[in-house]
């Protein structure tokens, strides 16, 4: 099995918010791999990723980054694949604004989808809209998933009915 997704962080200390996006990949049956890669510490290793992602059969690569967060653009500048980044909360940034700031903001050409802080789900669900496009299998696995988020609030209301107030009118 060939990983379709790659999740790349600049440190294993962003594994517990990015373990979000590999559950979600796992639930979708979607085969991916996960590897630690520093824009600060490893800039050769993080380009020789990016310029062979593509030819290892990767389809979207999410890259998570706290502080300076220059991960996910510097492996958008060597690869002709989507990247999405995950701005972390790290210990030592400003409450991942600086994450955010510095993902979203690339430079003409080189483009980064860019999700909330800590948001790893969410980079797991847009890798799997982008790969739907010309993947139906994946496209109906969105569908359904789609449907389940319907479902909850259907079953929220549900539930949220059966609470009494003295004023309460539904």
């Amino acid at each position: 099995m060939k990983p379709l997704v790659s999740i790349i962080m600049g440190s294993t200390s962003d594994m517990p918010v990015m373990e979000e996006a590999a559950k979600f990949l796992n639930e979708m049956q979607i085969p991916f791999e996960i590897n630690a890669l520093s824009a600060h510490r490893t800039p050769d290793l993080v380009a020789d990723f990016a310029k062979n992602a593509s030819s290892r059969g990767i389809k979207v690569i999410i890259a998570a980054a706290g502080g300076a967060a220059h991960l996910p653009g510097v492996i958008a500048a060597s690869t002709e694949l989507p990247v999405i980044g995950v701005p972390i909360k790290a210990s030592m940034s400003m409450d991942g604004w600086d994450s955010i700031l510095s993902i979203i903001q690339m430079p003409p050409g080189i483009p980064v989808a860019t999700v909330g802080i800590n948001a790893a789900k969410n980079s797991a669900i847009l890798a799997c809209q982008i790969m739907a496009v010309g993947d139906n299998e994946i496209k109906d696995k969105i569908i359904k998933f789609k449907q389940s988020l319907a479902s909850k609030i259907t079953k929220a209301n549900e539930d949220l009915a059966k609470i009494k107030f003295e004023y309460k009118t539904n």
